[in-house]
């Protein structure tokens, strides 16, 4: 475990020390801002519209079920497109500068080695996530929504960046170049994204298809439900693609 800790604590210390890191979270700060102003905005819209027609009564708009599932939710979508570049270095880095042999010399097991830098990846993706809370410290400040659903949502949201992570991980070991790790990882996240919608046609199929749907399992999270389907997903899924990167550098061991 404690070669794990290491590996983890020099990804992330190497990651912060780098401005590119510090520019990615301003990006996503903002664009997330930019979302929690609007919901905001459309929310106290629907209040004063609501009032004005003297149909307003405290249970008519909750900020849960109204503000906070729909603003947790359309963070899963830049969570989509920013996690690709949290996890592109990870070992695509190591890689092109040469040292992936010396980490596959050192010892450790290729599990350590995996589990480490996944655990790095996602404690980036946990301070980048830290900065939505500033907002919803807002709205607990000015109105009680419960706490329940919240807690739920984000765990969802951690259960999804892991497996996002995970796909990326997986990607970054196949190349040394940190841009195609990172294209890769973001195409087929595009269509586990669009197979969500499959299933609105209705059919078997169109259902199996639309299980796989990395966002389509957040729904419930987002609501405040927490179900084994989506649990399971989220694990049987992250595990999978961590499965697939300790193979892929098995294989860069015996065949250096």
């Amino acid at each position: 475990m404690s070669a794990v800790l290491t590996i983890a604590r020099r990804d992330f210390a190497a990651a912060l020390a780098s401005p590119v890191a510090f520019v990615l979270f301003g990006v996503f700060a903002f664009l997330f801002g930019y979302f929690f102003s609007d919901f905001l905005a459309n929310f106290v819209e629907a209040g004063m519209r609501m009032a004005q027609m003297g149909g307003f009564s405290g249970g008519n708009l909750h900020v849960n079920h109204d503000l906070i599932r729909w603003l947790l939710a359309s963070a899963s979508i830049l969570i989509l497109f920013f996690a690709p570049l949290l996890s592109m270095r990870a070992i695509s880095g190591e890689i092109r500068g040469g040292t992936l042999e010396l980490l596959l010399t050192a010892p450790v097991t290729d599990t350590q080695i995996v589990l480490g830098k996944f655990l790095g990846a996602f404690a980036l993706y946990a301070v980048m996530l830290g900065f939505t809370l500033l907002h919803l410290v807002v709205l607990f400040w000015f109105s009680q929504p419960d706490a329940g659903p919240v807690l739920a949502a984000y765990l969802g949201l951690f259960l999804f960046g892991g497996a996002v992570l995970s796909l990326g991980l997986f990607f970054s070991s196949l190349s040394p170049s940190q841009i195609v790790a990172g294209l890769l990882t973001l195409g087929v996240l595009l269509v586990l994204w669009l197979i969500e919608f499959a299933d609105q046609g209705g059919g078997g199929v169109r259902a199996a298809l639309a299980y796989f749907s990395v966002t389509g399992h957040m729904s419930d999270f987002a609501r405040g439900v927490i179900t084994t389907r989506d649990l399971v997903f989220y694990l049987s899924f992250t595990g999978f693609w961590l499965f697939l990167t300790r193979e892929s550098l098995r294989s860069r061991r015996w065949r250096g």
